[in-house]
């Protein structure tokens, strides 16, 4: 699992560098991006079409067979499934929150330094502080991840 984190960097990477250069277009820059996310949204609830009525796959072998693996299969996708929709509740549900605080928070604090810019380390700390919340999110998702 690691060495695919490590693989998709590169990716990752080209992909700041291309939204940078797209984004110096100026507005059709953005149109650009918003067109390329908005395909990626379509194809990402393709996929989560094709792998919610897709069926559960079996080996070659005697129908007893078969039938045992699946009902083993579906066992174990059970406990995995309430782990990983926890995991992902609480990462989604922790950003929400964050964006949300950080908004207010960074709003506030970009009002705060254009009056008095020696409140800069202040006010930054409390936007920290709100990005925490989102943080605590990704790791409680990585531990509900590990258990399942």
């Amino acid at each position: 699992m690691t060495a695919a984190w490590v693989a998709g960097l590169p990716l990752i990477a080209g992909a700041v560098m291309l939204a940078r250069l797209v984004t110096r277009r100026g507005r059709s820059g953005m149109y650009i991006l918003a067109g390329i996310g908005a395909l990626l949204m379509v194809g990402a609830v393709v996929l989560l079409i094709a792998a919610a009525t897709a069926g559960p796959a079996a080996a070659a072998g005697t129908a007893a067979e078969a039938g045992v693996k699946v009902a083993a299969d579906a066992a174990a996708t059970s406990g995995n499934s309430a782990a990983l929709l926890g995991a992902a509740i609480a990462v989604a549900g922790s950003t929400i929150g964050a964006g949300i605080a950080v908004a207010y928070a960074g709003a506030a604090a970009l009002a705060v330094m254009s009056e008095r810019p020696e409140l800069f380390g202040r006010a930054m700390v409390i936007v920290g502080l709100a990005e925490g919340i989102a943080i605590y999110g990704l790791i409680i998702g990585i531990i509900l991840i590990g258990k399942a």
